[in-house]
């Protein structure tokens, strides 16, 4: 697991996979709540100067998550994610796939299956974050899209968001 608020990012490209593992100083409720609540995603999953603006959320198993990434410019980017399983407090699992804004795929890119855990660790929260997709190619073109540094600065915002305690 990590620690001391390192991440690990392992990319295991023959099974497809990609795993992130971000321990964050703070309860598992609240790292939860900032993964699951619009108002609060908006605030830290875009890399900076980029922002997240939710469309729909419906944090439910079948429900959605539709939202842009909004460039400086104000050039939007469009994604939705698919809630498939949730056990509450401790994970959930979700379809993730560009789309237009009407939340049609992107017949450019293939969608990748997220599992997103979150356990208490060390006084705080690890979050692991298993993304999966149909093939080597998929993942490739995810990755040659700058996803590492863009998550992981969408990440280090996530910390700066909890460090200001603005989860109650």
């Amino acid at each position: 697991m990590a620690t001391n608020n390192q991440l690990q990012i392992s990319k295991d490209l023959p099974n497809k996979k990609i795993t992130i593992i971000r321990h964050f100083d703070a309860a598992p409720e609240q790292v939860w709540r900032a993964w699951t609540e619009s108002d609060l995603l908006d605030q830290w999953w875009a890399p900076k100067p980029w922002r997240a603006e939710t469309k729909t959320m419906d944090f439910r198993e079948g429900g959605y998550w539709h939202y842009a990434m909004v460039g400086p410019d104000d050039t939007k980017h469009w994604s939705k994610v698919d809630f498939i399983k949730i056990n509450p407090g401790s994970s959930f699992e979700a379809l993730d796939f560009f789309c237009d804004e009407n939340g049609n795929p992107s017949p450019d890119f293939q969608k990748s299956n997220w599992k997103n855990e979150f356990k208490a660790s060390n006084g705080g929260t690890d979050v692991v974050v298993e993304i999966t997709f149909a093939t080597e190619a998929d993942m490739q073109q995810l990755m040659a899209m700058g996803f590492e540094g863009g998550f992981t600065m969408g990440l280090n915002n996530l910390e700066e968001l909890l460090e200001q305690t603005l989860i109650k």
